[in-house]
């Protein structure tokens, strides 16, 4: 049975662990490992700005994390707190979409519908705030679950790391009202 719910400051050390198992993991095959370990020290990371928005989420089987995902009425597109650098303002969800932030999955619970179910909480949530469009980042190996889910690439570009690493990734949208 998988316990969807929203995450609280004290999860940090466990979602932080999550993240790391799964980029060193899901990312093989898609990027290398010097590229998933900057992204680990340069962007992959908790925002807590999510947690004290209430948006950010955990999914537990057996009380045990098996995954962590959100999204967010504000500015920041993508990354860890480590990333942000100013005040993240919020966003008009009349004009503006509402952003699909920091999905990630345990290596023994991928492929198990721990991301679908996330992402269907987070798109009500985002309706409900009267956002119109979603939008998001996607590293190479979230690609297909967020086509899977109706996403299209809208633009593909290089993330720059501080330690001159270029990571590939994808800009996706789509509608919030579809299912």
């Amino acid at each position: 049975m998988l316990r969807v719910r929203r995450a609280a400051r004290a999860d940090i050390p466990k979602i932080e662990q999550l993240i790391a198992r799964s980029a060193r993991a899901l990312s093989d095959g898609y990027y290398t490992p010097t590229q998933v370990e900057s992204l680990l020290r340069s962007v992959f990371g908790t925002d807590t700005q999510l947690i004290d928005d209430g948006t950010y989420l955990v999914a537990e089987r057996d009380g045990v994390l098996v995954g962590a995902g959100g999204w967010s009425r504000r500015r920041t597109l993508f990354g860890g707190d480590q990333v942000k650098e100013r005040e993240d303002p919020l966003l008009d969800p009349q004009v503006e979409p509402a952003r699909i932030r920091g999905f990630f999955v345990d290596p023994a619970a991928a492929r198990q519908g721990v991301g679908r179910r996330l992402f269907a909480e987070c798109r009500a949530a985002a309706a409900a705030a009267g956002f119109r469009t979603l939008t998001l980042v996607a590293t190479l190996p979230g690609e297909p679950l967020y086509q899977a889910l109706g996403f299209t690439v809208t633009e593909r570009f290089q993330l720059h790391l501080p330690d001159e690493v270029d990571i590939p990734v994808a800009r996706m949208s789509r509608d919030v009202r579809e299912p």
